[in-house]
C-alpha cells in the first residue's frame, strides 16, 4: 500500500533554486492578494492542474485563496472548507509530539528504540551501534524507505524482524516512511495515548484546529477533495492500516493557517525544540524533528513536502520574516526532461510569492 504512495522521500526535501535576479516588472506595486492571484495563475497554466489553494499568513494578516475547479470542467472553485490529505506534512506533526515528549521527560533523544518496542528486534542495531529516537526522527537510522509488510499493524512488527541496517545510525540520510510508524508507537508507548489521540490532544484541540483529523465522518468525507493524476484520472484516497506517523492527517487552509501560527510562535516549548537542527544532509537541507531546515535567500525556512495518490503541498514556515505559506493541489504527476512535476511547481509558487510579497 505505502509502497505505492510517497514520491516525497527526496522530492519533499530537495530545494530547488528558483530566484531570479530581476523583479518581475508585472507584478510590481501589486498588493500581496494580487500577487498571489498573479503567480497562482501562471500555476494553473498547466493543464494537468485544475486547482491550487493556498493558506497564507503574513506577519499577522490571515488569508486563504482558492483558484480553478475541484473537478475538470466542473466550474466549482475549492472553498476554505476543502479537505486536503496532507501525506508527508504529517510528519512534522510527529516530529513536534516527540519534541514534547522529550521536554516533558516522557522519552530521551538518546534511548535505543528497542527500550520501547513489543518484541526483542535483535537486527535493529549496526555492529553494536543503537538506533536512537534521535535516529529515526532525522531519518538517520538506517531503515528502509518502506516497511517490508504494512497491511496491519501485527504485519508490521512481523515484517520488522526482516529489516537489516544499512548503516551506522546516526552518520547517513536515507528518507524513510518506515520509521517514522515506529516513532508513533513509542508515542503511544510513553504516553499510554494512542498516538492519534495524542496529536488531536497536544497540537490540534489547543490551537483549535477542529477541521484537521485523520479519521473522516461522512460529513468530512464529503468536504473531501478528489485527487486526480496528470492525464485527471481520479485517484484513490489513502486508507492508513497503521499509526499513521507517515501520513494520514486530513485538513484545510483554515486549520493551516492555524498551524502555521503555532509554529511561528517560538515561546510555544515544544515549537522552539522541534526547530532544533540536528544533522546536516547530502542534499543541501539540514534536519531536526522531521522538519526540514533550509537557507533561502538569507533566511532559515522550516518546510515538508507531502506526496500521495492524486495530491501534492508543501508546507513552508519563515520566521524571520513571520510569514508561512501552504500550497496544495488536488493534482499530481510526474516532471520529464521538458517540464515539471507538480511537486517542483507547488515549490516554485510558494517560493515565488514568499519572495514577491511586502
Amino acid at each position: 500500500m505505502i509502497k505505492n504512495i510517497l514520491k516525497t522521500f527526496l522530492l519533499g526535501f530537495v530545494v530547488f533554486s528558483i530566484s531570479s535576479c530581476n523583479r518581475n516588472k508585472s507584478i510590481e506595486n501589486k498588493s500581496p492578494d494580487e500577487i498571489v492571484e498573479h503567480f497562482a495563475t501562471e500555476f494553473l497554466d498547466d493543464d494537468r492542474i485544475h486547482s491550487v489553494s493556498i493558506a497564507l499568513y503574513n506577519n499577522g494578516k490571515e488569508s486563504t485563496f482558492h483558484f480553478g475547479e475541484k473537478n475538470p470542467n466542473n466550474k466549482n472553485t475549492p472553498p476554505d472548507s476543502t479537505l486536503y490529505e496532507l501525506a508527508s506534512v504529517t510528519k512534522t506533526f510527529t516530529g513536534t509530539m516527540v519534541a514534547k515528549a522529550v521536554l516533558d521527560g516522557k522519552i530521551s533523544l538518546d534511548d535505543d528504540i528497542r527500550k520501547y518496542l513489543p518484541e526483542e528486534y535483535p537486527n535493529l542495531e549496526y555492529k553494536g551501534k543503537i538506533i536512537t529516537i534521535k535516529d529515526i526522527i532525522t531519518h538517520t537510522g538506517g531503515f528502509p524507505n518502506f516497511p517490508p509488510a504494512d497491511e496491519n499493524k501485527k504485519a508490521f512488527w512481523r515484517g520488522l524482524h526482516q529489516v537489516e541496517i544499512s548503516s551506522k545510525p546516526g552518520t547517513e540520510f536515507h528518507y524513510s516512511n518506515t520509521a517514522p510508524e515506529i516513532t508513533a508507537y513509542i508515542l503511544e508507548k510513553a504516553y499510554g495515548i494512542s498516538y492519534q489521540k495524542l496529536i488531536e490532544e497536544y497540537i490540534l484541540r489547543p490551537n483549535e484546529m477542529t477541521n484537521t483529523k485523520f479519521v473522516l465522518n461522512e460529513k468530512d468525507k464529503s468536504l473531501l477533495i478528489q485527487g486526480y493524476n496528470g492525464e485527471k484520472e481520479p485517484q484513490e484516497h489513502f486508507q492508513n492500516n497503521l499509526w499513521g506517523g507517515i501520513a494520514g492527517i486530513h485538513s484545510n487552509t483554515r486549520d493551516l493557517i492555524k498551524y502555521i501560527k503555532y509554529h511561528l510562535n517560538d515561546s510555544i516549548p515544544e515549537v522552539q525544540e522541534s526547530h532544533k537542527n540536528f544533522f546536516s544532509t547530502q542534499y543541501d537541507f539540514d534536519i531536526g524533528y522531521h522538519w526540514n531546515i533550509v537557507d533561502i535567500e538569507n533566511e532559515v525556512c522550516y518546510r515538508h513536502h507531502g506526496g500521495i495518490w492524486g495530491m501534492q503541498n508543501w508546507l513552508m514556515i519563515f520566521p524571520k520574516s513571520n510569514i508561512g505559506i501552504a500550497v496544495l493541489s488536488n493534482a499530481s504527476f510526474e516532471g520529464t526532461i521538458v517540464s515539471q512535476g507538480i511537486d517542483d511547481r507547488l515549490e516554485e509558487l510558494a517560493l515565488n510569492i514568499k519572495k514577491e510579497i511586502r
